[in-house]
């Protein structure tokens, strides 16, 4: 269901967003600018998945709607 669903994009935005941030930081040993975007893109989207558990939390259960 939806709740799944939501689970499994939580956890794909944390890892894909931490994996970028950590490209970013080994590329910006070698293209500053390239590597500072990496980062802050990776950031803002592991916020976004810890934001959405935020939101998972406040969901009522598997009530129907």
């Amino acid at each position: 269901g939806f709740a799944q669903r939501l689970h499994h994009l939580i956890w794909a935005l944390i890892y894909g967003g931490l994996l970028t941030l950590v490209l970013g930081l080994a590329t910006a040993r070698t293209d500053n600018v390239l590597g500072w975007g990496l980062i802050v893109v990776g950031a803002m989207v592991a916020a976004a998945g810890v934001v959405l558990i935020g939101v998972r939390a406040r969901m009522k259960g598997d009530a129907p709607h």
